[in-house]
């Protein structure tokens, strides 16, 4: 099976290396442009030309634009069985869709209609699904909404984090992608149209995001923390300066007498809690801005807190 491969960042590198590994052949790989980074503007590779190169594969496509009519023409000369798709970071028009044999084929971290769009995993840790996975489907021209082919469903863990479930969902999907290779290639698999109904729309993160309201309950906050981290990361304002939140949990007892001001900080035996405007929040790792990341205990033995946290500098 002559195989194109399209994704960009180290999700899709995972799918991309057992695809090669199961020894299918793969005649190319398109990923997105490298990216300039740093002070010095340096042309950074995505993780997918990276691990490619890693692959000794030599045709790797670069392409501004998807839907560039010399690089339509180009995939349609290279005459692929199918083409795989990884968060490849742009949507493909028909007439790309069309070119490949059998489709193609999107794995997509979301156990499909739940979560379509670009961030599925951290939006399954923030609304606290209790079950998650990976979907690989034939692609169509809408955002995440074609046939699915086969799923692959996990538990996430009481403490699971955006970063934790990444990983353990990038080795869920690279099994999947080659399961549903070989069944697309017996013709063994029959594709299944997606549910109408239970479709939500997983926003791009920003860092705006991470911007903790103390309005919110506790629960809420504290699946925020983990569905951020590591990255965008959440933080608040404590006396003008941010204060980075790294790793938190529910308050094991009654801490604050209701009616206490959400964002209401106390420090008590080397713990912080912070008042919420359900239950409360404390935190066991955080960073003060230009400080290193540390324990909250540690943070607690050379500073004092006493006041309100907010959204705001102050």
């Amino acid at each position: 099976m002559r195989v194109i491969f399209m994704g960009t960042p180290d999700f899709a590198a995972s799918n991309l290396e057992a695809i090669y590994k199961a020894g299918y052949e793969i005649i190319a790989v398109v990923s997105q442009p490298d990216k300039p980074v740093g002070r010095h503007s340096e042309l950074k590779p995505t993780e997918v030309k990276r691990k490619a190169l890693e692959l000794g594969i030599s045709e790797i496509l670069q392409p501004e634009k998807a839907s560039d009519p010399d690089f339509i023409a180009h995939i349609r000369e290279l005459k692929p069985d199918v083409i795989v798709v990884t968060a490849y970071g742009k949507i493909l028009k028909k007439e790309l869709l069309d070119i490949p044999k059998y489709g193609c084929i999107n794995v997509h971290a979301s156990l499909l209609p739940r979560w379509r769009g670009a961030a599925p995993i951290q939006w399954a840790v923030i609304e606290g699904d209790k079950e998650t996975g990976v979907t690989s489907m034939l692609m169509d021209e809408g955002l995440d909404t074609g046939d699915m082919l086969m799923v692959r469903k996990i538990v996430p863990a009481a403490d699971e984090t955006g970063g934790s479930l990444f990983d353990k969902l990038a080795a869920l999907g690279a099994e999947l992608i080659c399961d549903t290779l070989k069944g697309v290639e017996e013709g063994s698999l029959k594709p299944i149209p997606q549910p109408e109904e239970g479709s939500c729309y997983a926003k791009t993160l920003s860092k705006d995001m991470g911007n903790i309201d103390w309005n919110k309950d506790a629960a809420g906050i504290e699946r925020l923390i983990r569905g951020l981290y590591p990255w965008p990361g959440t933080f608040t304002y404590y006396n003008g300066s941010m204060l980075k939140i790294h790793k938190a949990k529910l308050a094991d007892h009654k801490v604050f007498a209701d009616g206490t001001t959400p964002g209401t900080a106390l420090a008590k035996d080397g713990k912080l809690y912070v008042a919420a405007g359900d239950g409360a929040i404390e935190i066991t790792e955080l960073q003060p801005e230009s400080k290193k990341r540390m324990k909250t205990a540690d943070y607690l033995r050379g500073n004092t807190i006493d006041g309100i946290f907010g959204r705001e500098r102050g």
